[in-house]
C-alpha cells in the first residue's frame, strides 16, 4: 500500500533518538508515501534533518493537541514509557490504536502480574514496595528479583537471594532513582525466549521468536539471542496470557520462560523487539516489518500484509558488551558482508571516544553483530570468525 500524503501525516512519538525510528519507521513512511512529524520533548536531540515538533509527549492531551490541527493518518510510538500516552490521543483522534487499559497493564508489572493471575493463567508471588518504603517480602519469595515496577531494558534488575541482599539493592536502586516504586518478584528458573507478534486488534500473528542467553547474575544482561520460534502449544499459552492483558494491535515483544510445560512471562513489551533486533527480524523474515506496522495504524487488517508462514534460514546475534567502566578508544566501524551462505553485519551501538560507567544492562553495548544463513552451525562458524576479526578498547 502506498499512501498519497494529501496534507494527511503520521505521528511518531519518541523520547530521544533510536535506530527503531532513525532507521525503521522514518524510511518506512517515506517508502509508503507518507509525511512523518516526530513528536518528542527532546527536539534538540534529534538529527537536523529530522522533521519533529516540541511536545510533552507523556501527556496525551498535549500530543492530541500537537497532532490535531493537521490531517494525522496515524499515530504510534516503539517507546515503552509514551504507549498509554499515545493510545490515548490516538482513541481521541478517531485513530487505530491500541488499548490504553492494556498498554498501562504492560508497562505496570505489578498489575500485569495481577491480571495474569486473576485469569487463572499464572500466579507469581509478587510484592510492590513503594518509594521509601521499607521491603517487606515473604521468606517464600527468594530467590527474587528486584526491579523497577514499570523499568525497561533490565535497568537496575537485580538477582537477590535473601532479605539482606533486597536491602542492599533496594537502597542501591533508591541512590540513583529514589522515587521509583519497585516489584519484588520470585526468580522464575529457564531459559529465556521470546514471542514476536503483530495484531489488527481481531487478528494476531507470530512472526516467531528468539531464544536469549544471559550474561552472570545478579544482572540480567542480554548476550545472545538465536532464532527459536515457539511451538505451537507455546504459542496458544502465550496468546491466551496476552488477551488477558488485552494485546492485540501492532507490534509486541513479550519475554518468558517455560518451567514444567507451562509458560511463565517474565514481561511484555508492548512494542516492536529492541536494541536492533526488529532491523535484524525484518531481514530475517524478509519483509518491510516498519512498513507493515504502520500499516496496521493506518487501520489495515492483518491479512493484507502478507506475512510468511514459515522462514527457511536461521539467524543469531551477539552483543559485544563492555566488562568495564572507561572511555572507548578503538572500535571497529559498521560492517555489512557476505561470508559464504550468510549475511553478516556488526553495528556499532556506542562511539568512539565515549566515556560510560559499567551497569550490568544493555547500556553497556558496544555493537551488535549478526548473521542470517541456512543452519545454525554454518551461521555460528561465520559469526565466530567474523568476530575473532574484530576488536574493541576501553581505557579505564
Amino acid at each position: 500500500m502506498v499512501v498519497d500524503g494529501g496534507g494527511m501525516r503520521l505521528y511518531l512519538t519518541a523520547l530521544n533518538p533510536t535506530d527503531a525510528v532513525l532507521d525503521g519507521f522514518l524510511p518506512a513512511a517515506a517508502s509508503l508515501g507518507l509525511p512523518a512529524t516526530v513528536l518528542t520533548d527532546r527536539p534538540a536531540e534529534w538529527p537536523a534533518d529530522v522533521r519533529v515538533t516540541r511536545c510533552a509527549v507523556r501527556d496525551a492531551a498535549a500530543v492530541v493537541a500537537a497532532a490535531a490541527p493537521t490531517r494525522p493518518v496515524a499515530l504510534l510510538s516503539n517507546s515503552d514509557h509514551l504507549q498509554e500516552a499515545t493510545a490515548i490521543a490516538a482513541r481521541k483522534l478517531g485513530l487505530p490504536g491500541k488499548d490504553p487499559d492494556a498498554a498501562r497493564l504492560c508497562k505496570d508489572k505489578a498489575a500485569a502480574r495481577r491480571a495474569i493471575a486473576a485469569a487463572g493463567l499464572d500466579l507469581v508471588r509478587t510484592v510492590t514496595i513503594d518509594p521509601g518504603a521499607a521491603p517487606e517480602v515473604p521468606t517464600e519469595v527468594f530467590p527474587a528479583v528486584v526491579k523497577p515496577r514499570e523499568g525497561v531494558a533490565s535497568e537496575d534488575a537485580y538477582l537477590v537471594a535473601d532479605h539482606a541482599e533486597l536491602v542492599a539493592r533496594v537502597a542501591e536502586i533508591r541512590g540513583r532513582r529514589p522515587d521509583v516504586a519497585l516489584v519484588v518478584e520470585e526468580y522464575l528458573d529457564g531459559e529465556l525466549r521470546t514471542f514476536e507478534t503483530l495484531g489488527d486488534g481481531t487478528e494476531l500473528a507470530s512472526l516467531g521468536g528468539w531464544h536469549t542467553g544471559l550474561g552472570p547474575p545478579p544482572t540480567f544482561t542480554e548476550e545472545t539471542l538465536a532464532w527459536s520460534p515457539p511451538a505451537e502449544r507455546t504459542r496458544t499459552q502465550l496468546r491466551a496470557r496476552l488477551d488477558a492483558l488485552g494485546v492485540g494491535f501492532g507490534a509486541c515483544h513479550t519475554e518468558y520462560v517455560i518451567s514444567d510445560g507451562r509458560v511463565r512471562l517474565i514481561e511484555v513489551n508492548y512494542r516492536l523487539i529492541g536494541d536492533r533486533m526488529d532491523l535484524i527480524l525484518a531481514e530475517l523474515l524478509g519483509v518491510p516489518l516498519f512498513e507493515h506496522v504502520i500499516r496496521l495504524h493506518l487501520g489495515e487488517p492483518l491479512t493484507a500484509l502478507g506475512l510468511p508462514d514459515t522462514v527457511d534460514r536461521y539467524a543469531r546475534v551477539e552483543y559485544v558488551c563492555a566488562d568495564r567502566s572507561g572511555r572507548l578508544v578503538a572500535a571497529p566501524g559498521p560492517l555489512d558482508t557476505v561470508h559464504g551462505d550468510v549475511r553478516l553485519g556488526c553495528h556499532p551501538l556506542r562511539e568512539v571516544g565515549r566515556t560510560a560507567e559499567h551497569t550490568g544492562t544493555n547500556r553497556d553495548y558496544l555493537a551488535v553483530l549478526h548473521g542470517i544463513g541456512p543452519d545454525e552451525a554454518t551461521v555460528r562458524r561465520s559469526l565466530a570468525a567474523l568476530r575473532g576479526d574484530l576488536q574493541w578498547t576501553i581505557a579505564e
